[in-house]
């Protein structure tokens, strides 16, 4: 959706001065969406240029706990900075806020931005255990307004071909899948940083961090799972997490699937999704799909050339904000049509919950049954 700013238009007669462009002006500002950033790194500078590429959106506000980058940020975009997150929720005009801060801090900041009727879309993962998640949903139910979190994959051209792809049974019976991140992060990316790493505040390591895009994706594609089996560990970086991850699932639609994750991967490779049905697989490299191979060929079926500019595999720098910018047009729209953002509160605390039992099951050893009745538990085990 394309937000035009306000203009003037047909004959306008300028006998009165300076007062009818004032007027435009306020009339021009009444139609502004007010946007505060929560969080002042790199995923922030993303909102914010994603933001920018909007006709009609104005940053207003900007708050983060490094002050200094917070000016920084605010500077670069028009707004004014605030080292008191209370100030910061209390600025006028402001319509919604985007939350960059750290992911066990995204409860937090959009409970306190609800309670004042500010709109929240947060960073991936929308938190880091369903419990704090619940608790966001709750207070913006409470409050009426609007929930939505950036899982930028899922208006991704090729990946939502994928989907359809699979949906409309162009690949027949789901029977595997497979998905690989096999990424790098330096020791620096870690030791430079006060929260990443880090239980309270990072969740996880490479699958809540890097692997829940991933963990997000094959939920959307394939539905929900049934069985989790896996193994964790940390083998290169001096963190409190996992940098290494192997998964099995077993999908409530009866396919298998195998998940990797890892920022020990040097020096990182593209994320890579292998889909087999009973009539051909596909396969997606980063956000492209690179091969179809179906036992009837589909003619409709065009590979694109071009791939997001994102080099995920090696950094954390989005350099290719669009994904961002849709999700954000998207969630404005469902403000102002009193919709169902593209990806809701409820749809992010999915991939949370699967994480969560991913770690439990790598913790105990055990299978675990994530998404099945607590009756049918029994039935699973011994299937």
């Amino acid at each position: 959706m394309f937000f035009a700013p306000f203009r003037l238009c047909g004959n306008v007669d300028l006998s009165a001065g300076a007062s009818l462009p004032q007027e435009a002006a306020k009339a021009q500002k009444s139609t502004m969406i007010h946007v505060g950033i929560i969080g002042a790194g790199n995923i922030s500078e993303t909102h914010a240029r994603a933001a920018r590429e909007i006709a009609g959106v104005e940053i207003a506000a900007v708050y983060g706990q490094n002050h200094d980058k917070a000016v920084r940020l605010a500077q670069d975009y028009g707004a004014v900075a605030f080292d008191s997150f209370d100030a910061f929720l209390n600025f006028k005009p402001m319509d919604l806020v985007m939350i960059g801060s750290p992911s066990g801090l995204h409860a937090d900041h959009g409970i306190a931005a609800a309670t004042r009727g500010l709109h929240v879309l947060v960073e991936k993962p929308i938190d880091v255990t369903t419990e704090r998640v619940d608790a966001l949903i709750s207070a913006c139910e409470q409050a009426k307004v609007k929930l939505g979190v950036f899982f930028q994959d899922r208006v991704a051209p090729d990946i939502v071909k994928l989907k359809d792809l699979i949906a409309n049974g162009t690949l027949g019976q789901p029977i595997l899948v497979s998905a690989r991140v096999k990424w790098y992060r330096p020791p620096e990316y870690y030791g430079d940083s006060r929260w990443r790493g880090k239980k309270a505040l990072d969740g996880g390591g490479a699958l809540m961090n890097q692997g829940i895009h991933t963990v997000d994706l094959l939920l959307w594609l394939m539905g929900d799972v049934r069985r989790v089996s896996a193994q964790a560990a940390t083998a290169l970086h001096q963190i409190e997490v996992e940098d290494t991850l192997v998964a099995t699932l077993a999908f409530a639609n009866g396919a298998l699937g195998t998940l990797e994750a890892t920022t020990a991967a040097y020096p990182g490779y593209k994320r890579r999704l292998e889909v087999t049905g009973s009539a051909g697989t596909i396969i997606l490299e980063h956000d492209r799909i690179i091969a179809v191979d179906l036992k009837t060929p589909n003619p409709n079926i065009v590979l694109t050339s071009e791939e997001s500019a994102n080099a995920s595999a090696s950094s954390p720098v989005v350099s290719d904000v669009s994904g961002h910018r849709k999700l954000l047009e998207n969630f404005i729209q469902a403000i102002q049509t009193a919709g169902i953002p593209h990806c809701s509160g409820q749809e992010g605390r999915r991939s949370v919950e699967l994480v969560q039992v991913i770690y439990e099951s790598a913790r105990t050893s055990h299978f675990v049954c994530p998404l099945v009745r607590s009756e049918t538990l029994t039935e699973a085990a011994q299937s």
